[in-house]
């Protein structure tokens, strides 16, 4: 499936057409160069799913969790800063892979092994308007 988002003004139906593509798969890996939107996108996704916290990045804290106003758990990950596999196994990646809360993974070719079945991979690209497109596999 492919989502066309022309601008920030179409961010919130393009994340509903993805949330419900996904149906009740929670477990999503974003994939994209720098500046892409993977964030961006993450943020918006966490505010349609009820987030009380406004998302930001966790590059430097890597796990970032926010809760919605049911006071459910989101977990959104970055693993930019991540060297070797051995480390996301030190912060116990795998509870967040295998628990019931949504899970929004940025940069997560390191741990692609590792990733349960039903894993969204959304793969975003930007054209020469500065569209962001989504595939999403």
């Amino acid at each position: 499936m492919k989502i066309l988002i022309k601008d920030k003004s179409h961010l919130h139906s393009a994340v509903k057409k993805l949330l419900t593509y996904a149906g009740d798969n929670k477990i999503f890996a974003f994939y994209g160069s720098m500046g892409a939107g993977k964030t961006t996108i993450i943020k918006v996704i966490c505010e349609e799913l009820g987030a009380i916290d406004i998302a930001s990045s966790p590059t430097f804290t890597l796990v970032n969790e926010y809760k919605t106003s049911t006071g459910e758990s989101i977990y959104h990950i970055d693993f930019y800063r991540i060297k070797k596999q051995e480390e996301v196994f030190d912060f116990g990646v795998e509870e967040y892979l295998t628990g019931d809360s949504y899970c929004f993974m940025e940069w997560p070719e390191l741990v692609e092994e590792i990733l349960p079945p039903g894993t969204l991979n959304i793969r975003i690209t930007v054209d020469e308007q500065e569209h962001r497109i989504l595939e999403v596999s």
